[in-house]
């Protein structure tokens, strides 16, 4: 299972089948660890056993240190080291797993939207200051699902909206295209960086 979970859809006016609301119905919370979780188990009583979502996606995981030519100055690192801290408790809370920060302070978080619609949202309220975009992962001990992906439409996003950095989890996040997204970040002068995942 790979790829964006649009949690916006359970409020849309699309119309479950019986089993989707039967699904809904049994949770107790309808955030992304419930709802795959739930999917999971539905498949699971089928004889569907879910593999490890990055298994033949090894080589696009992100690597440890600077991935692009431009290194982060000492202002942007700054404001990673304190994204980091929100993100990761973010993340802990099951709502999102992308922080926008400028300045040192922590101008969006991602939930339901998406991280591009965050990043837009977050430039509309900074004046043209840059923002820094930290992403992070899940503690969990596996990767069936909800793993982060960047890619080219997010280069994209961030030159549109001022954002001059990428933090992202080592070994944990997906990045889609990754040359094609490297060679457009190095174009936009866009630092990526890749950290250890906390623990």
């Amino acid at each position: 299972m790979a790829g964006q979970v649009k949690h916006a859809s359970i409020f849309s006016s699309i119309r479950p089948d019986w089993r989707l609301v039967k699904l809904l119905s049994s949770l107790r919370e309808k955030n992304t660890d419930a709802l795959i979780g739930g999917v999971a188990r539905v498949l699971q009583a089928e004889g569907i056993r879910l593999a490890d979502s990055t298994l033949f996606l090894k080589p696009l995981l992100a690597g440890m240190g600077v991935l692009t030519k431009r290194k982060p100055s000492s202002e942007e690192e700054k404001d990673v080291q304190y994204g980091r801290r929100i993100a990761n408790r973010l993340a802990q809370l099951d709502i999102g797993q992308s922080v926008a920060i400028c300045e040192r302070a922590c101008v969006a978080l991602e939930a339901m939207e998406g991280t591009d619609a965050m990043l837009r949202r977050a430039a509309s309220l900074v004046n043209g200051r840059p923002l820094r975009l930290v992403k992070v992962s899940r503690r969990r001990s596996h990767l069936l699902f909800d793993v982060p992906v960047a890619g080219l439409e997010t280069i994209e996003v961030m030159r549109q909206t001022g954002t001059t950095l990428l933090a992202v989890d080592a070994g944990r996040t997906l990045l889609l295209d990754r040359e094609l997204m490297l060679e457009r970040a190095n174009q936009c002068e866009i630092s990526i960086v890749g950290y250890a995942p906390e623990d």
